[in-house]
């Protein structure tokens, strides 16, 4: 079976470097990652609209995210140099997206829910494009910062799986929710920068591997600043 690199080429992205026709291997990546990341955003969106028209409940989300975490551990790293390495990205994405379903749905019926839901989505492109055009722009090597968001990571999927735990006790702590979500979206701006730097610098040469972890930063920036959002506007 033929090598990702040069099986799958989608739709090409001048990312900014170069001629035309001097198309080095980390320009090529980036832009089959951007097409790809494009794609399965647009197919997790409008699987997040199939569920919020169904009103999915939000136990089902939950299993849609489990299984999406199964196949990003156990499926997407054996099939990443293959060409189903892009239909598990899909479903990957897919899956989240729907997830996303309920959540939205629950945002709507609160006070100024549609401003809400509309300012994340707003800001998580903004964001996401700033930064990207940042790394691409100055082509810097954020490597340095590998330590620093793994630890910052793993400290927060610590805290929140202590709240969880808390949460079944009947002791739901607000303020510590905030802060994990203002945690996760600084965070996970600190990973897009690291990513696309990681990319552009010849370090991620796998624009599988490289549109799952774009896309996941996406998804957890989008989802932190939902929830920081939503109780921003509760309070008014």
């Amino acid at each position: 079976m033929k090598d990702l690199q040069t099986q799958y080429r989608g739709p090409g992205i001048d990312a900014g470097f170069g001629r035309a026709g001097a198309v080095t291997p980390a320009q090529r990546v980036l832009r089959q990652t951007y097409s790809l990341l494009s794609l399965t955003l647009l197919f997790s969106a409008a699987m997040a609209g199939v569920s919020m028209a169904l009103h999915v409940p939000y136990g089902l989300s939950l299993m849609c995210s489990l299984v999406s975490m199964g196949l990003l551990w156990f499926v997407v790293p054996r099939t990443a140099n293959s060409e189903a390495g892009i239909w598990v990205v899909f479903g990957v994405t897919g899956l989240l997206g729907f997830g996303l379903g309920p959540i939205i749905n629950m945002h709507l019926k609160m006070a100024n829910g549609p401003q809400t839901v509309m300012m994340a989505l707003g800001l998580t492109g903004a964001i996401f494009v700033g930064l990207s055009a940042y790394a691409v722009k100055t082509r810097r090597d954020f490597s340095f910062m590998r330590g620093f968001l793994v630890g910052g990571i793993i400290l927060a999927f610590t805290l929140s799986i202590g709240l969880l735990i808390a949460s079944f006790f009947g002791v739901y702590l607000q303020p510590l929710s905030l802060a994990i979500s203002a945690m996760f979206a600084l965070l996970m701006c600190g990973m897009i920068l690291y990513q696309t730097g990681d990319i552009i610098n010849g370090g991620e040469t796998n624009y599988v591997l490289a549109t799952v972890s774009l896309y996941l930063s996406i998804y957890n920036l989008f989802l932190s600043l939902l929830q920081l959002l939503g109780y921003a506007n509760s309070d008014d």
